[in-house]
C-alpha cells in the first residue's frame, strides 16, 4: 500500500507541473497535495511540517501572483469586464488546440471579449495584448514558483 501511495504522490506531483501550463488543472496545489502525501506516508521523517509550511507558503504564493498579474495586465490597459471574461473563456478553449491554443487563447478571448463590448479593433487589440502579457508573467512566475517548490522538495528529501 505504501508504494501505491508514493506512486499517487508522484503522479499528483507530476499533473501538478503539468497544470502550470494547462489551466483546467489546480497544478500548483496538486504539487503540494503530492508532496503532502509523500510527507504523510513518510510520517513526516523526511518531509517535516517546517517544509511543508514552506511549501505551502510557496503554492499561496504561486496562485496570488498567477492571479494578480493576469488582473494587472488586464487592468493597465483598461480591459472591460468582457475582456476579463472573454480572456477566462479563450484560455479554456485554448486547451482544446495544444500549445498553440495555450498561447493565444487568452489574447483572442480578451480581444474578442473587448470587441464584445463595443471598443474599437486598436483599444481591443491593445486590451488583448495587455491580458496576454499579464497571463504570460503569471503564468511564468508560477511555473518558477513551481519548481522551487520542487527543489525545496528535492532538497528536503535528499537530507533526510
Amino acid at each position: 500500500m505504501t508504494t501505491a501511495l508514493y506512486v499517487l504522490s508522484a503522479l499528483l506531483i507530476l499533473a501538478g507541473l503539468a497544470g502550470t501550463i494547462l489551466p483546467a488543472l489546480p497544478g500548483v496545489p496538486l504539487m503540494y497535495a503530492g508532496m503532502f502525501l509523500v510527507a504523510w506516508v513518510g510520517g513526516f521523517q523526511e518531509i517535516t511540517w517546517v517544509t511543508l509550511v514552506i511549501l505551502g507558503v510557496l503554492c499561496v504564493i504561486a496562485l496570488g501572483v498567477d492571479l494578480v498579474a493576469s488582473l494587472l495586465g488586464a487592468k493597465r490597459v483598461g480591459a472591460s469586464r468582457w475582456a476579463l471574461v472573454g480572456a477566462a473563456v479563450g484560455t479554456v478553449v485554448g486547451i482544446f488546440f495544444a500549445l498553440p491554443g495555450l498561447i493565444l487563447g487568452p489574447f483572442v478571448g480578451a480581444l474578442a471579449g473587448e470587441l464584445l463590448a463595443g471598443s474599437d479593433w486598436t483599444r481591443a487589440t491593445n486590451v488583448g495584448v495587455g491580458t496576454w502579457l499579464g497571463f504570460l508573467f503569471g503564468t511564468l512566475s508560477k511555473i518558477a514558483l513551481a519548481f522551487t517548490m520542487l527543489g525545496v522538495f528535492l532538497f528536503a528529501l535528499w537530507l533526510r
